[in-house]
């Protein structure tokens, strides 16, 4: 069973936010937290650390 949890950016107003799994076998599960039933993308372990190295680098603070 997949345990989700949203980020810790997201707020209380419902803005623009994703929501990670745990638990799921093969890859990290995310998902639009405004749309639960919705698609779910699933990302390798390698390329999910290296998206959060970038954020934390401040690669996309651009966007």
């Amino acid at each position: 069973m997949l345990t989700w949890r949203k980020s810790s950016y997201s707020g209380t107003n419902g803005g623009d936010c994703i929501e990670v799994a745990t638990g799921g076998a093969g890859g990290v599960p995310v998902r639009d937290s405004k749309d639960p039933q919705g698609p779910v993308l699933v990302f390798s372990a390698p390329a999910w650390a290296s998206f959060l190295s970038g954020l934390q680098a401040g690669d996309f603070s651009e966007l």
